[in-house]
């Protein structure tokens, strides 16, 4: 299976989330998985792309020239898949991708978990999406989604198409498991 792992690319952040990508890419491999990621070595992506190439899985890295041009490209990956800009990278990754696995990380991340969820409740796809938590990072958010749910503003399965982890081997079990059939309402946005 190839899962695409969206994270932080921050180097400003604690050190616990290092560690937290290096353990996620380490567990990918053992399991006997492959990672596809934004294909930055820097912070968190650079963790998960080491530790999964360490313990033998491919790496598809995906990024836009931009960022190459910045020196900050994954060049050790199995396979390095430039691209014109951000939009094409994330439809790349997406394409490329069995599953999905978000850890913590800024507007960027958030940005990709947002559109590959929205998919997932859409109906467009039927891949599982884990978002691994284990100090609480997107709690406010697992409330504000509910709130919005509360209000109408969401699908009665907004939570169907997500599952939610503390813990890598628990984001690793609920990404294998076979995932429920979200049967979008037509009214609701």
């Amino acid at each position: 299976m190839y899962v695409c792992v969206f994270c932080a690319s921050s180097q400003k952040i604690d050190p616990k989330y290092f560690q937290l990508a290096a353990d996620a890419g380490a567990e990918l491999a053992r399991r006997g998985h492959h990672l596809v990621s934004g294909g930055a070595i820097v912070s968190c992506m650079g963790e998960v792309a080491r530790a999964a190439r360490a313990g033998g899985a491919q790496t598809i890295g995906v990024i836009p020239q931009v960022l190459v041009d910045i020196e900050i490209a994954d060049t050790e990956s199995t396979e390095l898949i430039v691209t014109t800009g951000m939009r094409e990278r994330k439809s790349v990754m997406d394409a490329r991708s069995d599953a999905f696995l978000v850890l913590p990380g800024g507007i960027g991340t958030m940005e990709e978990l947002f559109e590959i969820w929205t998919a997932r409740v859409l109906g467009i796809h039927r891949r599982p999406l884990v978002l691994l938590d284990p100090w609480g990072l997107y709690a406010p958010l697992k409330d504000l989604v509910s709130d919005m749910y509360d209000q109408g503003f969401t699908r009665p399965d907004v939570f169907d198409g997500i599952s939610w982890a503390t813990s890598v081997d628990e984001a690793f079990d609920l990404l294998e498991q076979p995932v429920p059939r979200i049967t979008p309402g037509v009214d609701e946005a």
